[in-house]
């Protein structure tokens, strides 16, 4: 998400080359030569699956994350979802994108594992799309969240750096699909670099929907000023207005919220928010599209402020990120096996 200044794109993964040596062929030593010739090929696989999944300097991890994704990138702009002011300097926005119509990443991502989630449906929304910059016209456009109108989407935030909120998030809702996939959830995305821009807010939305999903996940990063850090999940607030109704799920959602929170907690050791929240963690929001406009449980997560030194050292680690992802899906395990 963002405040006054904000986000952008994604990245993939290129391991070294690696070539195994080959067992000397000795006539003599026939059984000893089958042995060896068994046994490499399953260890440099197992050593490219630990490189895989290993940390990087930052960017690596997520420079795999994404080969698909566009090149490019143009100055951050803030969040469609949140357009207001805050005493932290910033917009606080957290949006996400949409077109009119389906996404390829509405599909699920592939069949589900057995596990305790078998069943299940969690769609997880990976904030901003890394196209968006492309297409100002089209993610500029205002869309009906129920309350009134706001921008389709932004590009998202950045790091100091460059590191891009697109890209962050594109990495961490790929390696939390991966962590609920094992747990035998069916994942679905709203997006996953696969479209040129969006998809827009309400779209967002509809894709969660449409897709009954047990729980709805928005996965973001904040562009708040320096020395404001730390995590905050965002719950939406009762709203009856025009096209939005959330009070069916406002208590569900809630309840996803905490336990998210909870699950981030533990596995990062990143602290809440000390500057939205009240030290909580949890904020309450009545003015996000992607919220307003669902039906299902649904959450946003910032994971951290991507202007402030020490949140960003976190964020564009391999292993910090891995370790996000793990303790958001601990929070959707938790939420949907009661």
């Amino acid at each position: 998400m963002v405040r006054p200044t904000r986000k952008v794109a994604a990245v993939s993964y290129v391991g070294p080359d690696f070539e195994p040596p080959r067992p000397p062929r000795r006539p003599l030593r026939r059984p000893l030569t089958v042995a060896v010739a068994t046994l490499v090929p399953g260890a440099l696989v197992g050593w490219l699956v630990w490189q895989a999944v290993g940390d990087d300097d930052g960017n690596g991890s997520a420079a795999r994350a994404s080969a698909s994704a566009p090149a490019g990138r143009s100055a951050p702009s803030g969040d469609p979802d949140d357009g207001k002011e805050r005493p932290d300097g910033g917009t606080g926005r957290s949006g996400g994108g949409e077109e009119p119509r389906t996404s390829p990443s509405a599909e699920a991502s592939g069949p589900a594992a057995s596990g305790p989630l078998k069943g299940k449906v969690v769609v997880v929304d990976p904030g901003h799309n890394p196209g968006n910059f492309r297409h100002p016209s089209d993610i500029n456009r205002t869309v009906d969240i129920g309350t009134n109108r706001k921008e389709c989407d932004t590009t998202g935030t950045a790091s100091n750096s460059g590191y891009t909120e697109a890209e962050f998030t594109l990495d961490v809702s790929r390696r939390l699909r991966t962590a609920l996939e094992k747990e035998g959830a069916t994942v679905k995305f709203t997006q996953d670099g696969d479209r040129p821009w969006g998809p827009c807010i309400d779209e967002r939305a509809e894709i969660g929907n449409k897709a009954r999903a047990d729980a709805v996940v928005s996965v973001h990063a904040d562009g708040s000023a320096a020395g404001n850090r730390g995590f905050h999940v965002i719950l939406p607030g009762p709203v009856h207005s025009g096209a939005a109704d959330t009070r069916p799920i406002v208590a569900a959602s809630r309840v996803l919220g905490e336990r998210v929170a909870g699950g981030f907690l533990r596995a990062t050791g990143t602290p809440p928010s000390n500057y939205v929240g009240g030290g909580t963690g949890i904020d309450v929001r009545e003015d996000l599209g992607g919220l307003n406009l669902s039906t299902v449980p649904k959450v946003f997560i910032e994971c951290g402020n991507m202007r402030d030194s020490e949140d960003s050292a976190r964020l564009t680690s391999g292993t910090w990120r891995q370790k996000a992802a793990q303790g958001i899906s601990e929070g959707i395990v938790s939420f949907l096996r009661g």
